[in-house]
């Protein structure tokens, strides 16, 4: 099953402060600028396999790192800045139009860097279904508990985006409802399209701007999403992390994914089983009600793997729980960091980014 990643990091200099990608932006086709300053993108080509996906994903770090050190540059696995100065959205007119749309909230976006996973379209309609039901999965790879110094919640990327940025569009940024079929999620695309549409013109936004930056294929920001273009369905929940932490998650996420077409996939409330709600198994996909499956994604995003329903459910799901270290517990236990103490920790996570790199790179066959 091809499979491909889609990494945020930030950029920050020699002191730890949030610094512009410049030529970092420029290493290849698959390194890019984002919307925000001082925010980094780097996007693999599909991969058929997790070996191929691995080498080529630490490769092309190793790339961006080598040219990192040559301009004093570093790159920040966090899902937040912790806390620094107003950061800058670079101009565009489709990032004018959504603050234009979802008004001072649409900030909160500002401060966010997450990781994309694309996995190739087969079974699609189990394929939604099952990725929605993972969401909670985000816990694995929280990586900061901090938004502008004040700690919010366990995963506060996703709170920032859930709970504030999307707080008056919640159809666009939080999780959808389970589908019985494709079409089904294709209308409720092109409803929120109308609805983004009908409040940007309330606004006094040019239809053609719209037309022109938005089509229903783009118009959301929800954790699961299809790519007509690509062609994927994208799971979009968790933060950026740490190389070896986002591949451990993608290869576990892949295995349940790649057993989808060959195997049922059915949602069951887990009632009638001592063990609780959602499992996998030789016999198939069990997925758990939508209410539970958004409880079990609350608890993730607040707790994370310290939520005991969150992670005995995960290790139904077939993760290795004990496997995973995410960062936000490891930074957590203070209620307010300092920008100063917030430049020591991007340095800190710079480090150990360099350092992820450099093991996976010794172990990966060349």
């Amino acid at each position: 099953m091809n499979t491909s990643l889609e990494v945020e990091y930030w950029v920050v200099d020699s002191d730890g402060e949030l610094a512009s990608p410049g030529s970092l932006a420029d290493v290849s086709e698959h390194t890019e600028r984002e919307f925000v300053g001082p925010l980094f993108e780097l996007k693999t080509p599909p991969c058929e396999s997790m070996p191929a996906l691995r080498q080529t994903f630490v490769e092309q770090l190793d790339e961006v790192l080598t040219e990192a050190e040559r301009v004093d540059k570093r790159l920040v696995p966090l899902g937040t800045p912790i806390n620094c100065d107003e950061i800058d959205r670079r101009p565009g007119e489709r990032g004018r139009i959504q603050k234009e749309v979802v008004g001072a909230n649409f900030d909160y976006a500002k401060y966010c860097a997450g990781t994309h996973v694309h996995f190739e379209k087969r079974n699609v309609t189990d394929q939604l279904n099952t990725l929605i039901a993972l969401d909670p999965a985000l816990a694995l790879v929280n990586s900061s508990p901090y938004f502008q110094g004040e700690r919010i919640a366990n995963g506060a990327r996703a709170y920032c985006y859930r709970k504030k940025g999307y707080a008056n569009y919640p159809k666009h940024g939080q999780l959808w409802r389970y589908v019985e079929n494709v079409g089904e999620w294709h209308r409720r695309l092109e409803h929120r399209f109308e609805e983004f549409k009908t409040a940007a013109l309330e606004e006094g936004v040019d239809e053609a701007a719209v037309d022109a930056n938005f089509s229903s294929d783009d118009v959301v920001w929800t954790p699961v999403r299809l790519r007509d273009e690509m062609p994927t369905v994208e799971w979009r929940s968790p933060d950026a992390a740490l190389p070896s932490q986002l591949l451990r998650l993608t290869d576990e996420m892949r295995a349940v994914i790649e057993t989808v077409p060959n195997t049922n996939v059915q949602i069951d409330d887990g009632d009638d089983s001592e063990s609780g709600a959602g499992h996998v198994t030789s016999e198939g996909i069990t997925l758990p009600e939508f209410d539970t499956t958004c409880d079990l994604a609350e608890a993730a995003m607040h707790d994370g793997l310290e939520s005991a329903p969150v992670a005995n459910y995960l290790d139904r799901m077939g993760f290795s729980i004990g496997d995973y270290h995410p960062i936000s517990t490891q930074i957590d236990g203070r209620q307010y960091v300092t920008k100063s103490d917030a430049r020591d920790l991007r340095l800190e996570y710079a480090s150990r980014l360099e350092a992820d790199v450099e093991r996976l790179a010794a172990t990966t066959d060349g």
